[in-house]
């Protein structure tokens, strides 16, 4: 039987295969208001129409200056949850289940005149210099990530996921190279992120599974290895995080050690934490050939697959994978003539 069309349960989440669409930015806010758009709405009902398992909603960020630019989404505010209900709503009648990556870009928030990290560290010389949140600004930051998480359940979210990969702020906290503080923030590098996880789950249902995504690897000169990632999932883990999503770079431009570029490349490192943490994970990283994505699961090196780039071509990406494991193909009825 293939395992790429099985269901998956994890607490109250109950997913009718194990394919999901990452979060993938649109870069498609009209207003600059973070708000979604009719475009939004589209993209991501499409993907369900397209027999997604689950799908995570793209880089949401918890203030205006915590955007990659002004053209991302957000939830900072009560007035911006109907535009995400609606989405969600939409998406819930065809039997996918959906939900939305919380966010803060730090010192790679592009629009930002200013943009924080954990130390005055830039990208690049060619970038604009971070200022280093104060103590206090980064406790004030924990509240903003709450309350965001607060808006995606009254929006009737299925599940979040925090965005702690790919050098955006909590990335930054948790990277000894990018983290040079005194302070307790700089004393222990899960504690930012530890404290985001607790305060999510103080507003979060019980049976809710709280994703986290993160770089296991850094590739810039002198970047984290994956033993330090363990351990930093490890404190996550017992903070509250039920499923791992994993990736890997982001956080500068690559010296020495450069990422793959072929199918499956971070397959391995997904199974690395997967067993050292007896924790579920999301596998993710060229996994568009559906036999690949069928062994990912097949071989027990993660419980669930994420194509990306894949699901940007094809909006039906996931029906069109069933098909090719497996004959047992249940499209849409509108869509029935066409299998």
């Amino acid at each position: 039987m293939p395992h790429l069309t099985t269901s998956y349960s994890l607490k109250g989440l109950e997913l009718k295969n194990r394919i999901v669409m990452p979060p993938m930015c649109q870069y498609s806010v009209e207003a600059m208001d973070g708000t979604p758009t009719d475009w939004h709405f589209v993209h991501y009902v499409s993907r369900a129409v397209g027999g997604t398992g689950l799908i995570i909603m793209e880089m949401t960020d918890v203030e205006p200056d915590g955007r990659i630019s002004n053209y991302d989404l957000g939830l900072w505010s009560d007035d911006q949850i109907p535009a995400y209900r609606r989405i969600i709503d939409e998406v819930h009648k065809y039997g996918t289940k959906i939900g939305i990556q919380i966010a803060h870009a730090g010192r790679k928030a592009m629009d930002a005149l200013v943009p924080v990290s954990s130390s005055a560290i830039p990208v690049t010389e060619k970038d604009k210099t971070p200022r280093a949140l104060t103590t206090d600004e980064v406790k004030e930051m924990v509240s903003k990530f709450q309350e965001s998480a607060r808006r995606a359940v009254e929006a009737g979210v299925d599940t979040i996921e925090i965005h702690g990969a790919h050098g955006y702020l909590i990335h930054q906290f948790h990277s000894p190279a990018l983290n040079q503080r005194t302070d307790e923030y700089g004393q222990d590098f899960a504690r930012f992120g530890v404290e985001i996880i607790r305060a999510m789950k103080s507003v979060m249902p019980a049976d809710m599974p709280l994703i986290m995504r993160v770089s296991v690897i850094e590739y810039m000169d002198g970047g984290y290895d994956i033993d330090h990632m363990i351990e930093i999932c490890r404190q996550y883990q017992e903070a509250g995080v039920d499923l791992f999503h994993i990736s890997t770079g982001g956080e500068a431009p690559a010296g020495s050690k450069k990422p793959g570029n072929y199918p499956g490349y971070q397959v391995p490192m997904a199974r690395t934490i997967k067993e050292a943490l007896n924790v579920p994970v999301i596998a993710v990283g060229i996994l568009d050939d559906p036999m690949l994505a069928e062994a990912t699961v097949a071989n027990e090196d993660a419980d669930l697959v994420a194509v990306g780039r894949g699901m940007l071509r094809d909006p039906y990406w996931a029906l069109h994978a069933m098909q090719a494991v497996s004959k047992d193909v249940v499209p849409p009825k509108q869509y029935v003539r066409g299998y």
